[in-house]
């Protein structure tokens, strides 16, 4: 057995990513505009095998935190001994959840999901129509394929939310992606901004503008009253800062009792909360952001999300350069790193599409 670098185990539970997303394979079925992995049709051989991938799970497991954990790809369902992982971090008492692009679900997927413990599920929809959403994900019969899967996994008891990445294209078409997936009985809608890498750096012209992106996050906040959907903006870190100034506005308190997890939540969580697994091992802030934070062929998870050098920066707003250093909505944004990092190289940069110019340095939002 390879199994991954042991290394120390057992830090103090407050130290536990709040989610682990993992790559479990590249290999996908789809060709989507702007997947981030630049999937392709088949495995990498150097993916982390099955005993890594137990062995990860562990390490995750053993922090002590109440972590979900993500089973992203490519496509989950490709890797073979997808269910066993999942039913492991089950066992080890993780929220396990898995990222298909619903394709492949089938009445015997839908039920070995079930029985592996995944709690839910995420699928992108990209279009209000066929045609729209499967141009976007490069194969035609895509959108009815996944409604079929939607089907199946309701039928089977495993809940759903929908993705939308916004772009230029399907801008318009938000709110109607919206009521789609309240008429097939989501549970969630996480609304995702555009981040021009992997395929994704071919789509330029489809990233909406600074006034766009504010625009459309306001929409979503007030959208929050009139659908009965949890709702979620995802790498549109400036919408945490727009909900606290609209309901300063308004005079409604920011808590819990008024916005749930969205008042304990912050916008850009890359090392700070959130981790990414790729498919080789390589630990990153985020799969939209591609740095080497330590290797689990040669370090303990626990120990590279503590002490990467990437990660303590991260954490430290003094670090970051332009306005985002000096905003006082640091704490609940971040601005996107990724997105910093696709525009100027450097993951510190400011926000490239904010419109927000911050009151004072030290002010707390």
């Amino acid at each position: 057995m390879t199994g991954l670098h042991p290394g120390p185990v057992q830090p103090p539970a407050d130290q536990a990513p709040r989610l682990v997303a993992w790559e479990v394979t590249r290999a996908c079925n789809l060709a989507c505009a702007h997947c981030r992995a630049s999937a392709v049709d088949r495995p990498d051989p150097s993916e982390l095998s099955p005993d890594e991938g137990l062995d990860l799970i562990d390490q995750i497991a053993d922090l002590g935190g109440q972590t979900i954990l993500i089973l992203t790809g490519g496509e989950p369902l490709l890797r073979p001994d997808v269910f066993e992982l999942a039913a492991h971090g089950t066992l080890r008492g993780l929220r396990v959840v898995m990222a298909p692009n619903g394709t492949l679900i089938n009445p015997q997927t839908a039920a070995l999901m079930k029985r592996s413990g995944i709690q839910r599920i995420s699928v992108s929809i990209d279009g209000a129509a066929a045609e729209d959403h499967d141009r976007f994900r490069g194969v035609d019969g895509a959108f009815d394929q996944l409604m079929r899967g939607l089907h199946y996994a309701r039928e089977a008891g495993i809940e759903f939310q929908v993705n939308t990445t916004v772009t230029r294209h399907n801008l318009p078409q938000v709110e109607a992606i919206q009521e789609l997936a309240v008429s097939r009985g989501a549970a969630a809608h996480h609304i995702f901004l555009l981040v021009p890498t992997g395929r994704g750096r071919q789509l330029t012209d489809e990233v909406i503008s600074a006034e766009e992106y504010e625009k459309v996050l306001n929409w979503f906040y007030e959208r929050r009253d009139q659908v009965d959907l949890q709702l979620k903006a995802t790498c549109a870190p400036h919408y945490y800062r727009i909900l606290r100034q609209r309901a300063r506005a308004e005079g409604r308190p920011v808590d819990f009792a008024t916005f749930g997890l969205d008042a304990m939540s912050r916008g850009c969580l890359g090392g700070q909360g959130f981790v990414f697994v790729s498919h080789t091992g390589q630990v990153q802030p985020c799969g939209y952001l591609d740095l080497d934070c330590g290797q689990l062929r040669e370090k303990n998870f626990g120990t590279i999300y503590r002490e990467s050098p990437v990660f303590l920066k991260l954490r430290d707003q003094s670090q970051y350069s332009g306005k985002c250093g000096r905003c006082e909505f640091w704490k609940v944004c971040g601005g996107c790193r990724a997105r910093a990092f696709a525009a100027t190289g450097d993951y510190l940069a400011e926000e490239p599409l904010c419109l927000y110019q911050p009151a004072r340095a030290g002010a707390e939002a």
